[in-house]
C-alpha cells in the first residue's frame, strides 16, 4: 500500500492541516449554494466533527470529498424538515379535545345555567350585563 492510503486523517497534525486548508473553502461553498438560512458556520463544524468521527475509515485523499458530502447532506436534510415543518403547520388539526369528559359536562351544565339566569333578567340587566361583561365596556 501506499503511505497516503495508509495514512488516515486520526493523527492530529493531518487533521487540524485538513482544518486550515478546507474550513473557510468549505463554509464559502455552502454560503454560496444555500445563504445564510442554513448556518454555514455549524454545518461546516459538523462535517469535521463527522469526519473526525468517522477519521479511521476516511483515507486522507477522499477526506475533501468526505466533508462536502455530509455538509451538503446536513443541509439538504435540515431543508426537507423544514418543509415538513411548514407543511404541517398550514394543516387545520383536527377537532379532537384533549379535555376529560367530566369536564366538557360540567362546562355544559355551566353554560346550561348561565343561559337560565340570563333569562331571568329584565331586558335592561340583560343589556347591560352583555355589554359590561361580553364585549367589556364600562358604562
Amino acid at each position: 500500500m501506499t503511505k497516503e492510503l495508509q495514512e488516515n486523517v486520526c493523527r492530529e497534525e493531518t487533521f487540524k492541516r485538513l482544518h486550515e486548508k478546507y474550513a473557510t473553502e468549505l463554509h464559502n461553498y455552502l454560503y454560496y449554494k444555500y445563504g445564510e438560512t442554513c448556518n454555514p458556520d455549524d454545518k461546516t463544524q459538523d462535517a469535521f466533527i463527522k469526519l473526525w468521527e468517522n477519521c479511521k475509515k476516511v483515507v486522507l485523499s477522499k477526506a475533501r470529498a468526505f466533508l462536502y458530502k455530509v455538509a451538503n447532506n446536513n443541509v439538504l436534510n435540515d431543508i426537507k424538515h423544514h418543509k415538513v415543518v411548514l407543511r404541517y403547520r398550514s394543516e387545520k388539526p383536527a377537532d379532537i379535545t384533549r379535555e376529560d369528559p367530566e369536564f366538557l359536562m360540567q362546562k355544559e351544565e355551566y353554560f346550561r345555567k348561565y343561559q337560565q339566569v340570563l333569562a331571568k333578567l329584565t331586558e335592561e340587566q340583560r343589556v347591560a350585563f352583555l355589554l359590561n361583561k361580553v364585549e367589556g365596556k364600562k358604562h
